[in-house]
């Protein structure tokens, strides 16, 4: 391949809403990349969140006629992880379903997605989008050049190689993966010591024993084959302190070159497959259970006095450094918690 040639591939994958011309048609259809983390698979089977951004790209291509193209790409196979939040910030970037307490770094806002036992059940979690700490978290990230399309909650649990971890008193001397700053925090106080990867990284971190536990999304315990490596599963279904909003979101930029009719089909498809969402996040729960035990693995719950325990350490450690961040920070905790 020559050398022209391979730096215009190079630019047409980097390139975002590309205008593609049909033969013979005066119109352009605009393509739409949509990046994610998590494994491939497609419409009908595999991870959800690949699933839902399948659907998404479907029913997008279709109601508008084929003037909207979106293309899906899987495991982080346009661009990296970590990369994906600052690039749609750009408009280097179309769209990603993107864990919002990784874009932590430049947002602080953001980490609100994860923060310990502040969201404990899906009926709270689902809430938010009209209450006033998602109206005031949408007019954040909109400032900062972000558009959130479809807001989804995904329940955690923790994967062990060895003891299960359930109560604080479980995590003293553990190597353990929490998925946010402040959910490490709380870890921290508990007298575990703490490793900051994405999910996608947390079949080696505990196969190379850098790490003894990994709490993360129950779909991404199943999608990354966690059971592989673990003799305990603290499952997410009764009650969890690990509640992600893992939502679809879109370049502000992207999103404001489009036609008024193109955006508010954005919007509504992204809103059809909220509930599509959160369904295929609690079947997970109970599914990741099947899965891990069939493995082996021993399945245990939270009860309430963990979860309290949990709840108390969270407060005086991250939700207080949180709120203490800024105004904005401030305000948000405090919204979130008229959320019952």
């Amino acid at each position: 391949m020559t050398p022209t040639r391979r730096s215009l591939i190079a630019a047409t994958l980097a390139a975002p809403a590309v205008l593609r011309f049909g033969l013979g048609s005066a119109q352009a259809a605009t393509t739409l990349k949509l990046s994610h983390q998590f494994p491939g698979g497609t419409i009908d089977e595999g991870d959800f969140r690949d699933r839902m951004c399948r659907k998404f790209a479907k029913m997008v291509g279709e109601r508008s006629k084929g003037a909207l193209d979106v293309q899906v790409y899987p495991g982080s196979s346009l661009m990296k992880t970590n990369a994906q939040f600052g690039a749609m910030r750009k408009g280097a970037l179309d769209m990603s379903l993107y864990p919002s307490p990784y874009a932590g770094g430049e947002v602080p806002e953001l980490n609100i997605g994860l923060m310990p036992a502040l969201v404990t059940s899906y009926a709270q979690a689902v809430a938010w989008k009209a209450a006033p700490v998602g109206r005031k978290l949408s007019e954040i990230l909109d400032a900062k050049g972000i558009v959130l399309v479809s807001w989804v909650w995904q329940a955690g649990g923790v994967a062990s190689r060895e003891r299960a971890l359930v109560s604080p008193a479980d995590a003293k001397g553990m190597k353990v993966r929490g998925g946010s700053r402040e959910m490490d925090m709380m870890m921290k106080e508990a007298g575990a010591a703490t490793l900051s990867i994405p999910s996608n990284e947390s079949y080696a971190a505990m196969q190379t024993g850098a790490c003894d536990a990994v709490i993360t999304s129950s779909t991404s315990l199943i999608s990354f084959r966690l059971e592989e490596l673990s003799k305990a599963l603290t499952s997410g279904r009764e009650r969890s302190y690990w509640f992600m909003l893992e939502p679809i979101m879109m370049s502000k930029i992207v999103f404001s070159g489009l036609p008024k009719e193109q955006q508010d089909l954005i919007m509504a498809v992204g809103t059809e497959l909220e509930a599509f969402g959160q369904a295929g996040a609690k079947e997970d729960d109970t599914r990741v259970e099947e899965i891990f035990s069939k493995a082996g693995a021993k399945v245990v719950q939270v009860d309430e006095k963990s979860l309290g325990q949990w709840r108390d350490l969270a407060r005086n450690t991250a939700w207080k450094d949180y709120a203490a961040k800024n105004a904005n920070c401030a305000e948000l905790l405090k919204l979130a918690e008229q959320v019952a």
